[in-house]
């Protein structure tokens, strides 16, 4: 081995290598070139001397060195200078690529940081001395949260060390494998094992700049790896030991191989940021994910002792669930991605046992707490309903009616939901429960979103009830004050049978007189403290929630949980498919030909735009833009404009008018998704189609072709290539309802695929709602949980019982 600065020789070509790199490796360190400086030092060193046969072996490998690229003279020329260098024991005697560590050890690839080997160069085991936390302890007690951290961290909702334990990363980046330096690939990510070599600060000409610049070898060869203006690298580089960097590996401005700003620690620290499989987190100013990852790794040797697990062991054993603590440990910093998949399978099964659990036990509290009314079901009436309806019922319309019946005649109050598309026929079974209702002595109330919808259920049940007495009223918000006091009064009296109405029917101070039945449509607009509040209104009525929303099996399981479920699932008989058909933006002339088309026939058309007023930030078609703009389009035929922000007064005219044929083309926003039926429309418009799900373009679709002609659905978006679009394609070839409302939960998630927070559903953490296995295990979990401990109240169940009542109060509503 070499001896460093022991040998004149070694010295001399030592310091002129060193004046080769600081001249820019020039090969003006000395005259006549390095090569030749090198060849005749051998020439005169003594003969079978280590020196003279590693000088032999350095000309030799400096042949030709004048014209090699500047990347290449730098590789070699630090090779040589490393070599030179080596403290004794370390050094290679011409063998510029043989590896430092022992053979077998480090820079293989796919070797993990947890296997790197025994003494040298292995990471020390770690003696806790983080002080003792509970998970209810303020963010700030630890360890290296200061007070600007524990500001920044309030903003990412962190307040608690809980709630940093729960602040989970969005993804993992591989760095648990090692590449020598000599297999680096330019554009790639990657994570080396080595020693820095030197490390220097620059600072580029014209720049106000300060790059730090290291040299990190390996035995394979060597790289630079550079920060910008982050000159305390020095110093922290300088010291001895190992190093592990991991970043992506790009090409220098001199064409060497670098890593740029890489995340580095030494081998001989427990690795957090390298080495391993590295946790990326959501952020916010101040906070970065190295420092998210010391404070999270804090926080978890802090509270090793007080995690208390209050899932049963029976529970975990049933389902193959791994401890809490383990699971928040692997869901930060796993061994491998098989740990982390099962870290994140406990945490969201946890969110949906809760859930569930809270579903069941607002079930049991609705059924359990009164006796509910034992309907009367006079089988002569529902048939003398039928025989007067304008069309046959289907089946799938006489099974939910059956189905709605036999909870009624239950002393338990009914609880379900009754879906159904667009057209299926919905308001013909809510009325035929409400006929059950009065000739059973009692009130119904119907509560529906929007004025418009409830309007139209109004006429609707004031025609399909009056030939049987029933008196049906209307509350509404836009209604005088006298008219709705003299409505109120009458109820209370028992002279309304049926009230039809918006929120109006709970932010009003009127009372029934016997509420029996609770229908509400649409549902998912309404939270489940609005509906409760309805509820109150009567003594334990009957319930039946109505939604023209296909609800995926899981979401149903989910947010309905503690529904029991109907759907009809067949349209009647004669309704024609809608034509259905993408646009591209340069053929928009085309579609408006066919819709002036249609109009001539005699026909009416809906236009549909995303939004109500232009944005800066949202390039969508407004519809008070566009209907100004079509005005101009469509010179000869009426046009009216229909949005949510128009007083209710002013959108029931439109209504009525478009209703009426008095227009001949409505441009509306998405207040169309619900009540309005007009037979005569026949083209549905669809501005901006990228821009709604599939649940709701399919509800937009069924609001035309509900007559005699055929409907058309169109469907345009100013992105080029529309007509090649995958997703609205789905709703081009698939009609089924239910089908597109599981696709538009796969592509959207829940929280988009009602386009509201008002389901009463806690947020979720780590669930994902379209997992249906986790669901369904904890479905099955809660059940048995359930018939066992109904309320939880055994002790080995009092912490499970904490955890629901907290994750409801905190999360959604108080169950």
């Amino acid at each position: 081995m070499l001896e460093q600065m022991v040998d004149p020789a070694l010295d001399r070509i030592r310091r002129v290598l060193l004046h080769e790199r600081k001249t820019g490796l020039e090969d003006r360190a000395v005259v006549g070139g390095i090569a030749r400086f090198v060849r005749e030092l051998a020439a005169r060193t003594t003969a079978g001397t280590r020196s003279h046969t590693w000088l032999t072996d350095a000309a030799r490998r400096l042949a030709g060195y004048a014209s090699l690229p500047s990347a290449e003279r730098e590789q070699l020329v630090v090779q040589l200078l490393w070599e030179v260098e080596s403290p004794k024991g370390e050094g290679t005697q011409g063998s510029p690529h043989r590896s430092r560590l022992p053979q077998g050890e480090g820079h293989q690839r796919g070797r993990h940081a947890s296997s790197l080997p025994k003494g040298e160069g292995a990471r020390a085991r770690r003696v806790r001395t983080t002080p003792s936390l509970a998970l209810q302890a303020p963010v700030g007690e630890v360890p290296g949260v200061g007070p600007k951290a524990v500001a920044a961290l309030e903003r990412l909702g962190v307040q608690s060390v809980r709630d940093l334990l729960y602040h989970l990363p969005r993804r993992h980046l591989d760095r648990s494998s090692f590449t020598r330096i000599a297999d680096l690939v330019a554009g790639e990510l990657a994570t080396i094992f080595g020693t820095v070599w030197q490390v220097q600060t620059k600072r580029p000409p014209l720049q106000r700049l300060v790059v730090t610049d290291a040299i990190v070898q390996d035995g394979s060869g060597f790289c630079h790896a550079v920060w910008f203006n982050r000159p305390y690298f020095v110093r922290t580089l300088s010291r001895p030991g190992r190093v592990v960097f991991s970043g992506k590996v790009e090409y220098g401005y001199d064409g060497a191989l670098q890593f740029s700003s890489p995340e580095f620690e030494f081998d001989s620290d427990s690795l957090l940021h390298t080495g391993r499989l590295v946790p990326f987190y959501a952020k916010t100013e101040g906070v970065t994910d190295k420092q998210l990852r010391a404070w999270v790794r804090a926080a978890l040797e802090a509270t090793a002792d007080h995690i208390h697990d209050p899932l049963p062991a029976a529970v975990r054993a049933a389902e193959g669930l791994p401890p809490l603590g383990q699971a928040l440990a692997q869901a930060h910093f796993p061994d491998d991605d098989g740990a982390r998949r099962a870290a994140f399978r406990r945490l969201a099964f946890d969110e949906l046992l809760l859930i569930q659990l809270g579903m069941l036990r607002r079930r049991r509290e609705w059924q359990e707490s009164q006796p509910g009314i034992s309907m009367e079901v006079e089988p002569d009436v529902l048939n003398g309903f039928a025989e007067l309806l304008p069309f046959a019922l289907t089946g799938a319309q006489r099974r939910v009616i059956d189905e709605i019946l036999a909870d009624m005649a239950r002393a338990v109050p009914m609880s379900r939901l009754l879906q159904g598309e667009v057209g299926s026929g919905k308001t013909v079974v809510a009325a035929a429960a409400c006929l059950v209702a009065v000739r059973s002595g009692c009130q119904a109330a119907l509560m529906a979103p929007t004025e418009v919808l409830a309007q139209q259920h109004h006429r609707s049940l004031s025609r399909l009830l009056a030939p049987f007495g029933v008196r049906v009223e209307l509350v509404v918000g836009s209604r005088r004050r006298a008219e709705k006091s003299a409505v109120w009064r009458a109820s209370a009296a028992g002279d309304v049978d049926v009230l039809a109405g918006t929120h109006a029917l709970i932010q009003d101070e009127g009372q029934f007189a016997k509420l029996g039945l609770v229908v509400v449509d649409e549902q998912h607009r309404f939270g489940v403290r609005q509906r409760s509040a309805l509820r109150r209104k009567g003594y334990n009525p009957d319930v039946l929630v109505m939604t023209a929303t296909p609800i995926p099996r899981t979401l149903a399981l989910s947010i309905y949980g503690d529904l029991d479920i109907s759907a009809i699932d067949e349209l009647p008989p004669g309704r024609q498919r809608v034509k259905t058909t993408l646009v591209d933006p340069q053929h928009r002339a085309r579609a408006y030909d066919f819709l002036r088309q249609q109009v001539r026939l005699g026909r009416q058309a809906f236009i549909i735009c995303p939004l109500v007023d232009d944005s800066d930030k949202i390039e969508a078609r407004a519809a008070k833009v566009e209907y100004e703009r079509l005005q101009r389009q469509f010179p000869d035929l009426r046009l009216g404009l229909l949005h949510g922000k128009m007083a209710p007064k002013d959108k029931d005219v439109v209504m009525a008018a478009f209703r009426d044929g008095a227009l001949d083309v409505l441009v509306s926003t998405a207040v169309v998704e619900v009540g309005i039926d007009v037979p005569n429309a026949t083209v549905m418009l669809i501005e901006g189609a990228d821009r709604f799900g599939l649940s709701q373009l399919h509800q937009f679709r069924g609001r035309v072709g509900r007559g005699e002609h055929p409907g058309y659905c169109l469907l345009l978006s100013d992105a080029d290539g529309t007509e090649h679009n995958p997703r609205l394609r789905v709703l081009v070839e698939n009609h089924d309802g239910f089908a597109l409302a599981e696709e538009d939960l796969r592509l959207r998630g829940p929280g988009e695929f009602f386009g509201t927070r008002q389901s009463g559903l806690p947020d979720l953490r780590v669930a994902k709602i379209s997992d249906v296995a986790v669901l369904e295990a904890a479905r099955r979990q809660a059940q048995r949980l359930s018939e066992h401990d109904p309320w939880l109240t055994a002790p080995e169940h009092a912490a499970l019982a904490s955890q629901v009542e907290s994750f409801w109060r905190i999360g959604g509503e108080a169950v």
